[in-house]
């Protein structure tokens, strides 16, 4: 079974990732990272993060290319593409474990509700820079899992650095400041 790292709005900060990674992989044994967006950039509203060094980033994640599946933010853009050694262009990215689906977006293009998803389908998605998880109906009535880590280096709610961890039967929502749970969910 693989672990999956859920990671969103990195911002160019060099030092939150290295933790995070370091987090996942030794603690979690993460076999891939889901990176969702806003991987570089600090964009133009936001503060630069400390520990901001994009080369530094980018050089870093481009040695676990081979375990990165990655959708593009809004701070994302082609000379980060340009940077980076594994896709990040694309605006969604699904996986299929059993009879369910994730649908990975930054979350600034796609709307849970107005998906074709199935019953217990998840959404992962961040851009907010705020935690949530909540099942929420789609058009056809089916509930779907809404997943956001929040941001590993500009977070808004909670006040510290998050990222998910995803096991295909739990999720679980990581303080980035202590490295310990602060959700653990059975979803399927």
């Amino acid at each position: 079974m693989a672990v999956f790292a859920v990671i969103s709005d990195i911002h160019g900060c060099a030092t939150a990732l290295r933790k995070t990674v370091e987090i996942a992989t030794e603690k979690y044994r993460a076999d891939y990272f889901l990176l969702l967006g806003d991987i570089l950039y600090h964009g133009p509203r936001n503060r630069i993060a400390d520990g901001y060094d994009a080369q530094e980033v980018s050089g870093f994640l481009n040695s676990y290319r081979n375990r990165i599946i990655a959708v593009r933010g809004n701070c994302d853009a082609e000379v980060d593409q340009m940077m980076l050694e594994f896709p990040i262009m694309s605006d969604s990215n699904q996986l299929v474990f059993g009879s369910h689906r994730i649908f990975m977006t930054h979350g600034h293009l796609f709307r849970p509700e107005e998906l074709p998803l199935n019953e217990k389908d998840l959404f992962f998605s961040g851009h907010t820079h705020r935690v949530r998880f909540e099942e929420t109906e789609n058009s056809s009535g089916n509930r779907i899992i809404c997943f956001n880590p929040g941001s590993v280096s500009l977070p808004k709610e909670p006040q510290y650095g998050s990222f998910g961890i995803f096991d295909e039967h739990r999720l679980k929502l990581i303080n980035l400041d202590s490295g310990e749970e602060v959700m653990d969910e059975q979803i399927w």
